[in-house]
């Protein structure tokens, strides 16, 4: 599949998820004013395809350092992510890809060096390999986004968003459990 016919593939994905998932996103926004008050966003600048900079948006988990009563479960399920349709509907990210990361992570990691473009060759995910798997540090997210940018296709992103929708029902650690069977 070319890149142009996986960008139409993110956009209806993305049109879909957000039609699918509005009722909760309501339900989440509603929790979190109720649980927390306001905001209702998380917003923070990550590095992205080409190394552009843009605003990532998630439903917000914490207050003041520490995750509220709402975020976790919001981040158990991977619900707090959903707002990041948008970010995908504007060409900042993809369905599928390596994680965005800030520049301080990249600076910290040591991935600004050339060895590491390949992470900059295609849009950053909502969901993809090393979020999946729960990689076990920074080598193996590292060796896992590498995957996904030179061995890409239309099937590993249809298992992955398959996966990421499992995760929504069962929870991110019942689902890595089941896959780190079957990897």
């Amino acid at each position: 599949m070319s890149r142009p016919l996986q960008r139409a593939f993110d956009v209806a994905g993305a049109l879909a998820g957000l039609t699918v998932f509005a009722p909760a996103m309501a339900v989440i926004a509603a929790a979190i004013l109720v649980d927390d008050g306001p905001p209702v966003l998380f917003r923070q600048e990550r590095v992205g395809y080409r190394r552009r900079r843009f605003q990532i948006l998630k439903f917000r988990s914490m207050r003041g350092g520490a995750v509220t009563r709402v975020g976790r479960l919001l981040r158990a399920t991977g619900l707090d992510e959903i707002p990041q349709f948008i970010n995908i509907l504007r060409g900042e990210m993809s369905a599928v890809g390596p994680r965005p990361l800030t520049a301080a992570d990249i600076a910290r990691l040591g991935w600004d060096a050339p060895a590491f473009r390949f992470r900059w060759t295609c849009r950053p995910g909502l969901t993809g390999l090393a979020q999946l798997l729960g990689a076990g540090g920074a080598r193996d997210s590292l060796a896992l986004d590498r995957v996904h940018a030179t061995a890409w296709s239309l099937s590993l992103d249809c298992r992955c968003i398959a996966w990421s929708l499992a995760v929504n029902v069962f929870g991110k650690a019942r689902m890595r459990r089941y896959l780190s069977v079957i990897s």
